[in-house]
């Protein structure tokens, strides 16, 4: 299911008013790991002619990006995730993958059995296969999230952005980060049908400046020559 995906800026006052104004109203993400939520370090690969950087770049209208998705640096759930944007909406394939599947796909030996175009792995080792996608950098940040029910709400803060090039040490605790020299904060608030009228008044996003905030983009741009 496509939802909604709207992006802001925020500078770390308003990141803290908003969570103070959420702590009392929504329940918590389950990953969370205290009460200022959990960290999200993130995989993203791409092709040698970085198909996935350009098409985000150039504002392409449907793109893809791939990726595998740790929380607090364990490796108890593993995600490998396709995420699709058509327009201002997003789709995300999501699938939960062992650590050997993760040293498979890291030396680029993954295979699949699966043809369905619903099952990340397919999409995955099909973009693997046919494009040489590899990895390319780690993408990691603080994250506060939000659930609420109707209209399938989901509203994250993620802090701190941070990007590293040490891609083959992804899932260990052993990775140096460099900060984005940009912005780093942003707020984001995906839905299906309706975003509720209270939760438009709680976050005043009439207030705040909309953006195409993209985590990929900027932590690949962090580093020169790309």
């Amino acid at each position: 299911m496509y939802l909604v995906e709207e992006k802001f800026c925020c500078t770390a006052r308003e990141m803290y008013s908003l969570q103070r104004r959420l702590d009392g109203v929504l329940r918590a993400d389950d990953n969370e790991h205290n009460d200022e939520g959990y960290l999200v370090s993130s995989l993203y690969f791409d092709d040698p002619a970085d198909t996935c950087l350009l098409a985000v770049r150039d504002g392409c209208s449907r793109r893809r990006k791939y990726r595998i998705r740790i929380y607090n640096n364990s490796l108890a759930v593993i995600k490998l995730e396709v995420k699709e944007k058509l327009d201002a909406m997003t789709r995300k394939r999501s699938r939960q993958i062992t650590p050997e599947t993760l040293r498979e796909i890291m030396a680029g030996s993954f295979q699949t059995d699966t043809v369905s175009p619903e099952d990340p792995a397919f999409l995955f080792h099909l973009a693997a296969t046919t494009r040489t996608l590899r990895p390319k950098v780690i993408v990691a940040y603080e994250r506060k999230a939000y659930l609420y029910g109707p209209g399938n709400v989901r509203i994250t803060l993620d802090r701190h952005v941070r990007a590293s090039r040490q891609t083959e040490r992804f899932g260990t605790t052993d990775i140096s980060y460099d900060a984005l020299t940009g912005p780093d904060a942003v707020l984001e608030v995906k839905y299906d049908e309706f975003l509720p009228a209270f939760l438009k008044q709680l976050l005043e996003l009439n207030t705040l400046q909309q953006t195409s905030f993209s985590k990929y983009q900027l932590c690949r741009e962090r580093y020169a020559g790309i």
